[in-house]
């Protein structure tokens, strides 16, 4: 789709300022006009609503105590009681396919139990879950629709630093908000994010743009709207966007088996500095330098060791340690894969085959995502649980190796006495290991058994007899 632009003489604006025309030519300033882009492509953008219920202990002072001197005695001391309310959220999204799939972030839905999508054309539907990815930040979702417009897919690889892009959301809940910039940078490793190699633009991203496209001057979208760096909360001229490629890589996984699989070897790493890639002999500081190996993974086997540093994973480049655990996690778990590694002075080619990532990565927890319409639709029963991973500074105060906190508990949870803030630490009569184990055991469960949990509550143990339910239809 061709862009029209708008051409503005410089010596122009300044003679006709001065009231008289321009006595010579100037050099010609091009910008674009994105007004074509915004009618093709808006209607594909939507509106998402969430609603979520929210259950939380307090204790409670009694009224008209609230500064009296027993008021710590209450809040400490008081019968705990549930209180129960509906919270709110909102974002955006856009349709990938005209059959009424959707792209999002995955923390715009996360938690929701209600989800209503908003066309463009002010139609209104009720959404599910297809699959969310805490790792990536994206969740794809479905509406009972047909016939409906989709965006057109770009190429990030093709995407210049300095171009022009476009963002299309819903920023404080105003609807078809259209703000651009150019893009700032490319490849951008945020801290904590080994993942995503982000889109880094200077186009106005707000709250409520999250999950909305990032257009380039084509028409097509190269990016999904998921960050922003702030100090005050709002855009202060940088956002980051995931790119396409990435989000449509997780996108059919979703689909196809409602979670996202990636491959693990079994390594620690850390970045290669001017002065360690001297010492190794080696011309640039480059590569994913390996500090420790698991003897029993994938690279133990394989005789990679501490010390080596990976340049390649089969003939893609590794030049930052960020960009190892992203090849692999786009490499199927149980492929065979050839590592070139740098070695006593001198490359070298290892060949070995990936095990499976397993645990929740808990530098992501907050990302949570909603058990009813995710994991638990997977299994085929229905707890009413909604967990996050306990970060492992908070595993090492309460001296436990794994646990998953309850963020919300509803129905069969609820009704066996789990609140939020329990954590779960063991599940039939084992120390938890991941949320996997979890998983397994209640599918495991028979109709009408129970299963009992080990938690932990306000840092005492306790056991819980789960009884899940199955699912209606």
């Amino acid at each position: 789709m061709p862009i029209k632009k708008l051409i503005v003489s410089s010596m122009m604006v300044a003679g006709l300022l001065a009231g008289s025309a321009p006595l010579m030519a100037a050099p010609q300033l091009a910008l674009p006009d994105f007004t074509q882009l915004v009618e093709d492509q808006g209607r594909a953008v939507v509106n998402i609503r969430t609603v979520q219920t929210v259950r939380e202990v307090v204790r409670n002072v009694p009224q008209g105590m609230e500064n009296d001197p027993f008021a710590e005695f209450f809040r400490r001391f008081a019968p705990p009681q549930l209180r129960e309310y509906r919270a709110g959220g909102m974002g955006s999204g856009f349709i990938l396919s005209s059959d009424g799939y959707v792209l999002t972030n995955a923390h715009v839905i996360a938690d929701a139990d209600e989800m209503i999508v908003t066309l463009g054309d002010k139609r209104e539907f009720k959404a599910k879950v297809v699959g969310s990815d805490a790792r990536t930040d994206v969740a794809l979702i479905k509406i009972d629709a047909t016939g409906l417009p989709a965006v057109k897919l770009g190429k990030v690889d093709q995407l210049k630093v300095g171009e022009w892009v476009l963002a299309i959301g819903s920023p404080f809940g105003f609807e078809n908000t259209v703000t651009s910039g150019i893009v700032s940078a490319k490849g951008r490793h945020l801290p904590d994010e080994s993942y995503v190699p982000f889109i880094q633009t200077d186009a106005a991203v707000n709250p409520g743009n999250s999950g909305g496209p990032l257009f380039n001057l084509k028409g097509e979208v190269v990016g999904i709207n998921s960050q922003i760096y702030s100090r005050s909360g709002g855009f202060m001229g940088i956002s980051f966007a995931i790119p396409i490629d990435v989000a449509l890589e997780v996108a059919e996984q979703l689909k196809k088996d409602g979670k996202v699989s990636r491959s693990r070897i079994g390594v620690s790493i850390q970045d290669v500095s001017k002065e360690l890639a001297a010492s190794f002999g080696m011309t640039q500081a480059k590569g994913s330098l390996i500090t420790s190996v698991d003897k029993d993974g994938p690279a133990g086997k394989a005789g990679i060791r501490a010390g080596d540093v990976v340049l390649q994973v089969g003939n893609q480049a590794v030049d930052k340690s960020e960009d190892l655990p992203r090849l692999l996690g786009s490499v199927r778990p149980g492929s065979r894969i050839e590592l070139t590694v740098w070695r006593n002075r001198a490359a070298v080619k290892v060949s070995l085959v990936t095990a499976e990532m397993q645990d929740e990565d808990p530098r992501t927890a907050e990302r949570a995502y909603k058990g009813k319409q995710g994991e638990q639709e997977e299994v085929g029963t229905s707890t009413g649980l909604a967990l996050q991973a306990v970060p492992p500074a908070v595993l090492q105060k309460l001296g436990v190796r794994f646990g998953l906190a309850v963020r919300s508990a509803r129905g069969p949870a609820m009704k066996a006495g789990l609140q939020q803030g329990d954590i779960i630490v063991g599940v039939a009569g084992e120390e938890l290991q991941n949320a996997r184990q979890l998983v397994q055991a209640i599918q495991a469960v028979k109709p009408g058994d129970v299963l009992a949990l080990r938690v932990l509550r306000d840092g005492a143990p306790l056991f819980i007899a789960l009884k899940p339910e199955k699912n209606t239809p």
